[in-house]
């Protein structure tokens, strides 16, 4: 017994350390395909030629992204402890032949197809148990690529 039980708790703190950081990649995942759904529908032009005034799609993308809604404040929540709208890039849009080398990769009526792509990082903050074996502060990377559909 007190030769297997210090070994029980570190692995039960390795599983429990592991599902949380599991949680947390995709909690920041479906954050990442919420933001890149509505920066590949956001089309700040519509709202200039219709005479209101620009709304910056990024800036929401991440907001969304982040907490789950176009504008946050102080008192939001973040879908995950500690991330911030900072820590997500959307890339402007990013075209590809609909038809490369005579296949079709891309079901399209034109002849290129376009992406928007939302990428993010976190920090997850506290290995626990396994910092005592040296794992230290580990980045999650995540991004997510929508077909591009303004109207």
């Amino acid at each position: 017994m007190t030769l297997i039980t210090p070994l029980m708790l570190i692995l039960s703190a390795g599983v429990f350390e592991f599902g949380n950081l599991i949680h947390d990649k995709l909690l920041m995942e479906a954050g990442l395909s919420d933001g890149a759904r509505y920066a590949a529908r956001c089309n700040s032009q519509m709202y200039t030629d219709a005479g209101l005034a620009a709304i910056d799609c990024a800036a929401i993308a991440a907001n969304i992204a982040v907490f789950g809604k176009p504008t946050a404040t102080q008192t939001d929540v973040p879908r995950i402890a500690n991330w911030q709208a900072s820590n997500v890039t959307v890339t402007s849009t990013t075209c590809y032949d609909a038809v490369q080398s005579g296949i079709t990769k891309y079901r399209s009526t034109t002849a290129q197809v376009c992406t928007v792509r939302v990428s993010g990082t976190y920090l997850y903050p506290d290995v626990g148990m396994l910092s005592f074996i040296g794992i230290g502060p580990i980045t999650l990377r995540g991004y997510h690529d929508e077909r591009l559909l303004r109207f």
